[in-house]
């Protein structure tokens, strides 16, 4: 133990302790280091004692003792703010920056400085020589004298008492000096340019220009503007101020004008109020109304328009005798006025009340209601402030952001409340039609999503309150949960899509050039990621990412906030969980967050709410967290099993359901909803054949809601709606539990056959279990029926039978799935069910009328939605519902789409058991109604987003059944056959739209409707022969080559081929068979195979819009062109031919008779799809019948309105650009085409004058081998000659290739007969050109006109030279003068003239 030093202690002790201590390694109580002399520029760590005496200059250094726990300074009584320097944020330092030059950059040495000094220029400045005195010394200033000083209002700023002597002192030599108007010089200048020249300019002093005259100068450039503003009209004035003011910068022209408004409102001194008033006395009235509208005509652009719009006159200065308190003589420092300090105390001027068509800053009230600009409001709303526009109430998105970070607690939350109050009326679409731009993409981009983020953070509850109420406002539009509560009792309503952004492709470019394993994962990637890039992305990916979910748990968990706070983290929370699986995940992963929502507002037992209104919700079960579970359990079954086991969600469903709604301790509204949600959820876990057993238990129960139903309709009060969802939602539990006991039987003796392998369970329910309701529900839709007669019950009946009818679907469609189905006692229930139920209800008036609304209420025909509908954000999608009962639209009150989807579900389940009832519901596919819509729905082209998609589902629906229920009717009615060609047509524009989950419809429609000979009625109806005589008719027009007219026999043949031609796209599409079984399963209730009720990420359609395609692009991909120009592989794939075969007669017929099918396929991406039949093969094209496939789709293609509509310069969907393409196909051609004429028509097709030059430079330039064998004729071209030669060409690199071609012999007209016709006209039409054209161009011209006529070929000279127009029917191909034209000799004989000069 080191000991301290006493005073007996010899010089050896003391050396020995110091030995002891150093050895011992204890650090010192005390150390010496080199304080830095910040006088010196020095600059280091005062705690660095090693770089203190590492310094150079060790003599002139100070050491400084200091103490480890004492501070350098003494602590400040008074705590402060530290200290920032206003200097250092403007300060950016790099890490490879060399502190040497930092310090030179920033040396605050007196020689730095001086160096900076930059002399004035004085050579013009006035010198005013001393006032001769008699004294010797100045008089000496005394206070009493000071009333002689000039006015302290002359001056700006504060001046002292020495300060305004002098200058009274040179104010009075300046009045001594000046000559007087009378010996002033007159001039013959108008009046008013001496006014405005003698004014000067406002922003201009001259003192930058170098030279003896720089006033002068100055003066005279300002003389020069004032006459050009002069001469201007005052339209031309405001047409070049808008053209300044859209060239400058902003805040430039803010300076400007800004410099204007101080000269205007400063006083002038008196000698220029004494020359003023000289002038005005001088002056007659004329001259002075001249001189006053010179003057306004002078002003800048920007001022005028400003007078016009605004007519607002800056107000007076102050005076003495405007203040309320007048000064006092005997008051010290107070005889001073100061206006500017005063201005303030003003009253706020009106707000404009003229409209103006410039953008103006938004400003809402407290609620978020947006304040009209030129409304007036009173003070004491609290809405005026001191910030920009003191005259305007309301407050600015900019101002409620600095708000939002006050150190005052009521300014954060008063600004927080208000942002949530914007934030929900923008979701909602409020400011759609006043508003540029989306508010809230505004709000996220200025970083809305961190500040709430950062708030929920803070310490004060009602600030954390505040930025919850506002993330809910943000994240939740309330329409959009009651949109898919209305729909859940919908055929699959309780499905959902994922609320996922549009997926972005990103480049890659770190992982390019890496195999597989070293690349990133999409994990790995995202968690690299800033909080700033996933939150610009997904919203609530990046809340997440931000740790929301913890602390919305300690919110629920240890703050225990308040009921409107508890309400908003439960919709916070559903709004994450519809986000995704991963995000539902999440949610249920959270460390004691579902316990606690559990434990706090989902308790078994619960005491009765004190009041209507408790200020705690805490030990009362709410709805909303019921519907948290719910959209939880949507999520997956296993989800799904873990909140009924784990959770203990199943007692709370035997808690809450067991008894009446009236029955529960709670207010009756939330009583029903409670009930309402629990059913719900009871549904969707026995979706997932769960909870079957409490099923059984709540029998009872159950029977005697069902039993009250007719209580329900009958007897409307102020429950009314929820009543009708809770009974309703009950039906949807029904009908679930169906399914599963309808697959209880399969799942047994499957079990039985299994012998160990993984198998389902059969479900604790069985088809025993379920049977007895039908009686029941099915008495109660004919009693519903029976109540469309009363308008008071109308839309309450509307309301339930879709969801009686989706239960009868499932009740008849299991039963024939069943050992006990009695065939002949069903059918006799089915034609009774028919003839006492559905048609009466479809025949009813009520349905009638409702049918008429079913164009209007398509989500399909309606092409583009409201203009008034709510914000999109992509990084924020929504389901755009606000507003959904006062539009028109699928779940409009008066929708007939819910009505139909439940009655065609119905209707195909019925025609499947009894075939011979298909008759009877003919009159639903001939009613006028839906013959109008399926012609709408033709013609439509309905884009995908998540706003339409979640109503696209459910009538896609609609149009299957109704396809469905032609295909039983087609082929034994022959009133419906009439509109077969409009059923396939529908068919076919259906199937490209059906979304991810519905592959099995997909499936459907290729394996019955779409390949149907029954639907193609123009196979069996002449429609071969038609085209026939249509060609010969063509033929007879226009000479074309005997060997095209095949299109008839082709479309004969491809009629026969029809179930050849479905089991090849039925092959090629067998890479979704995984898809198809999953949708298989859901959509015909077998619930225990389902794996998630959420469905597929919406990424795209189910199939792919050019599905006709497949199995050419199929071929292409496995046999196409490798990276080094051969081919992938030497043979095609057995039955290639026959599948390419097949595909081209599909394609054919679809040209022919369904063209409006394929309008969704730009003709690009046709033209290019149909390329890879050259591609992929080097014989594939040169077989028969796909030459004479190809040869008709050419011919098609080319039509004159087709080749308009050709677009090349737009990249084919799935290429970079069509130039690669066609690159490829010119290797191609040179490799394996020996001169085939249908690849040369191909290849020909691109090179047309409207297209871009780089493609005809590629055949000319890196491809002109092929030109010797491209011998496709003109006769052969289906293409005009002229698309090819008009107009003429521009690109002289190119016309320079066309020369070189033909005179080095490389383009012959035996070779290559086309474009030895377009080479010829292009270099007539340009060496005989009269257009201007550049120095370059011209010699091009002459040089090339010059060798041209020297041509030792006489052939090929009078081919250019005497070349006129192209003609097809000729030999040649074009038509010849017999001799130039004089204006052409003309100028040929200039040419060679200038030549000739030259020479000599």
């Amino acid at each position: 133990m080191l000991r301290r030093p006493k005073p007996t202690d010899s010089e050896a002790d003391l050396l020995r302790e110091q030995q002891r201590f150093l050895t011992s390694g204890t650090p010192a109580a005390a150390c010496m280091v080199r304080r830095p002399d910040k006088r010196r520029g020095e600059a280091g760590d005062p705690g660095n004692a090693k770089a203190a005496h590492s310094s150079e200059n060790e003599g002139n250094q100070k050491d400084v003792v200091t103490m480890e726990e004492l501070p350098d300074q003494l602590p400040s009584l008074t705590p402060a703010p530290p200290k920032k320097s206003r200097f250092k944020a403007s300060r950016v330092t790099f890490e490879d920056e060399d502190a040497g030059e930092r310090l030179d950059r920033h040396d605050p040495h007196i020689s730095a400085v001086l160096s900076r000094i930059v002399e004035r220029d004085t050579s013009c400045a006035p010198i005013s020589l001393p006032v001769f005195t008699g004294l010797a010394f100045p008089k000496v200033l005394h206070r009493s004298e000071t009333s002689s000083q000039a006015p302290s209002s002359s001056f700006k700023g504060k001046r002292s008492i020495f300060a305004r002597q002098i200058a009274a002192q040179r104010l009075k030599e300046d009045k001594t000096g000046r000559p007087s108007s009378a010996e002033a010089p007159q001039t013959s200048e108008p009046r008013a340019q001496i006014l405005s020249s003698e004014a000067g300019p406002r922003l201009v002093s001259g003192e930058g220009l170098q030279g003896p005259d720089s006033s002068g100068e100055t003066l005279r450039i300002h003389r020069e503007n004032q006459a050009k503003l002069q001469a201007m009209s005052k339209s031309e004035i405001l047409d070049e101020q808008k053209k300044l003011v859209s060239q400058l910068d902003p805040r430039l022209v803010e300076f400007i004008r800004s410099r204007k408004a101080q000269s205007a409102l400063s006083p002038a001194s008196p000698s220029e109020h004494a020359a003023a008033e000289k002038r005005s006395t001088e002056d007659p009235p004329v001259g002075k109304a001249e001189s006053r509208e010179t003057r306004s005509a002078a002003a800048t652009p920007e001022e005028v328009e400003m007078e016009e719009e605004q007519e607002v006159k800056p107000a007076p200065p102050l005076t003495q005798a405007d203040l309320p308190v007048k000064p006092q003589k005997e008051w010290v420092h107070m005889d001073t006025l100061e206006p500017e300090k005063l201005e303030w105390m003003r009253d706020l001027p009106s707000p404009r009340k003229k409209g103006t068509k410039k953008a103006m800053q938004a400003r809402f009230d407290f609620t978020g209601t947006l304040i009209p600009p030129s409304e007036d409001l009173p003070t004491h709303l609290g809405l005026h402030h001191h910030g920009e526009e003191p005259e305007r109430a309301g407050y600015s998105l900019q101002e409620l952001f600095l708000l939002s970070r006050s150190q005052l607690i009521q300014q954060r939350t008063l600004a927080l409340n208000t942002l949530a109050c914007i934030l929900t009326k923008a979701r909602a679409g409020e400011y759609q039609s006043v508003l540029k731009g989306s508010v809230t993409s505004t709000l996220l981009d200025a970083g809305m999503l961190f500040l709430l983020r950062f708030a929920l953070d803070d310490s004060v509850e009602a600030v954390m309150s505040a930025a919850v109420h506002a993330l809910k406002g943000l994240l939740v539009c309330e329409e959009d949960e009651e949109c898919l509560d209305y729909t859940f009792s919908w055929f699959r309503g309780l499905a959902s899509f994922p609320l996922l952004p549009s997926s972005q492709e990103e480049d890659d470019e770190e992982d390019e050039g890496l195999n597989e394993s070293a690349k990133e994962t999409a994990r790995e990637k995202e968690e690299r990621k800033s909080d700033y890039d996933v939150a610009r992305q997904d919203v609530v990916k990046g809340l997440l990412k931000m740790k929301l979910l913890p602390r919305l748990r300690y919110v629920l968990e240890v703050v225990r906030p308040s009921p409107r706070v508890v309400q908003d983290v439960l919709h916070i929370l559903t709004r994450v969980a519809r986000h995704s699986l991963s995000s539902a995940t999440q949610v249920l992963d959270c460390p004691r967050l579902m316990e606690t929502v559990m434990s706090e507002f989902l308790p078994t037992s619960w005491t009765s709410p004190s009041s209507l209104s408790p200020p705690s919700v805490y030990g009362h079960p709410l709805a909303n967290a019921m519907k948290l579970m719910r959209v939880l359990a949507t999520s997956g079954r296993h989800a799904c099993a873990r909140l009924l086991n784990s959770l203990g969600v199943r007692e709370r469903l035997s808690c809450l359901l067991s008894a009446e709604p009236n029955e529960l301790l709670m207010e009756p509204n939330e009583a029903l909803r409670i009930s309402t949600e629990a059913y719900r959820l009871w549904a969707v876990a026995a979706g997932y054949g769960q909870a079957c057993q409490l099923y059984i238990d709540l029998y009872p129960a159950l029977v005697r809601t069902l039993q009250s139903a007719g209580g329900v309709v009958s007897a409307p009060d102020s429950l009314h709606s929820l009543q009708l969802q809770r009974l309703s939602a009950l039906l949807s539990l029904l009908t679930q539990v169906t399914h599963t006991a309808g697959c209880h039987q399969e799942l047994q003796a499957g079990m039985l056959r299994a012998q160990g392998e993984e198998c389902p369970p059969p479900p604790p329910v069985s088809w025993g279990h379920v049977a007895g309701l039908q009686p029941l529900l099915l008495g109660q839709l004919k009693g519903l029926i029976k109540g469309l007669d009363n308008p008071r019950q109308k839309e309450s009946v509307l309301t339930l039978i879709p969801a009686y009818l989706v239960y009868l679907q499932a009740y008849y469609h299991q039963l024939s799935r069943q050992t006990c189905f009695k065939p002949v006692e069903t059918l006799q229930d089915l034609e009774l069910l028919t003839s006492e139920a559905l048609l009466p209800l479809m025949c009813h008036s009520v349905v009638q009328d409702l049918m008429k609304n079913l164009r209007s209420s398509s989500v399909v025909c309606r092409v583009q939605s409201s203009p008034l509908g709510p914000e999109a954000t992509p990084s924020l999608p929504g389901l755009a519902c606000p507003g959904w009962r006062d539009r028109p639209g699928l779940v409009f009150p008066s929708s007939p789409f819910p009505l139909l989807a439940g009655l065609g579900l119905l209707l195909e389940t019925i025609t499947e058991v009894h075939k011979g009832l298909s008759r009877k519901f003919a009159g639903l596919l001939l009613s006028e109604p839906v013959i109008g819509y399926l012609h709408g729905c033709s013609r439509a082209t309905p884009a995908l987003s998540h706003s339409r998609s979640w109503l696209l589902r459910h009538e896609h629906h609609v149009l299957y059944r109704l396809l469905r229920l032609a295909l039983r009717l087609v082929p034994i009615e022959p009133e419906v056959a009439k509109h077969a060609s409009l059923y396939h047509q529908v068919a076919l524009v259906l199937l490209p739209w059906l979304l991810p989950g519905s592959e099995y419809l997909a499936h459907e429609l290729l394996s019955t409707v779409i390949f149907s000979k029954d639907f193609i009625s123009e196979g069996h109806s002449g429609g071969p022969e038609a085209v026939e005589l249509g060609e010969l008719k063509l033929h007879a027009q226009h000479q074309t080559s005997p060997s095209l007219q095949t299109v008839g026999a082709l479309l004969r043949e491809a009629c026969t081929q029809l179930p050849s031609i479905r089991g090849c796209y039925l092959t090629h599409l067998a890479h979704l068979e995984q898809s198809v079984l999953a949708s298989r399963d859901v959509l015909l209730g077998r619930n225990p195979w389902i794996g998630s009720h959420l469905l597929p990420e919406l990424a795209g359609p189910a199939l792919p819009s050019d599905w006709p395609f497949v199995p050419l692009i199929s071929l292409y991909e496995r046999t196409g062109v490798s990276d080094g120009g051969g081919l992938a592989v030497e043979e095609l794939p057995h039955g290639s031919l026959q599948a390419v075969t097949h595909c081209l007669q599909w394609l054919l017929l679809l040209e022919v008779w369904r063209e409006e099918a394929l309008k969704v396929i730009p003709p690009v991406a046709k033209l290019a799809r149909l390329s890879c039949v050259f591609l992929c093969s080097s014989d594939l094209f040169l077989e028969r019948p796909v030459q004479a496939l190809i040869w008709g789709l050419f011919r098609l293609l080319t039509r004159e309105s087709r080749l308009d509509s050709l677009d090349l310069d737009v990249p084919p969907p799935g290429l970079a650009s069509f130039q690669d393409l066609y690159t490829a196909l010119l290797a191609q051609y040179e490799a394996v085409s020996f001169g085939d004429r249908l690849f040369g028509c191909w290849v020909l097709l691109p090179l047309q004058r409207r297209y871009s030059a780089s493609l005809r430079l590629a055949v000319f330039g890196e491809h002109v081998g092929m030109l010797r064998s491209l011998g496709v004729t003109l006769e052969q071209l289906s293409v005009p000659i002229e698309r090819f030669t008009s107009p003429p060409e521009d690109s002289l690199p190119l016309l320079r290739l066309y020369f070189r071609s033909l005179v080095t012999g490389t383009l012959k007209l035996s070779w290559c007969p086309v474009l030895y016709v377009v080479a010829s006209s292009h270099i007539n039409s340009f060496i005989f050109s009269q257009d201007a054209a550049a120095q370059q161009v011209e010699a091009a011209r002459q040089s090339m006109l010059r060798k041209i006529y020297y041509l030792t070929d006489e052939v090929l000279r009078n081919h250019l030279l005497l070349f006129r127009l192209p003609r097809q029917d000729l030999q040649l191909g074009f038509d010849m003068y017999e001799q130039l034209p004089p204006i052409r000799a003309k100028r040929l004989q200039a040419v060679l003239g200038l030549q000739d000069d030259k020479g000599d």
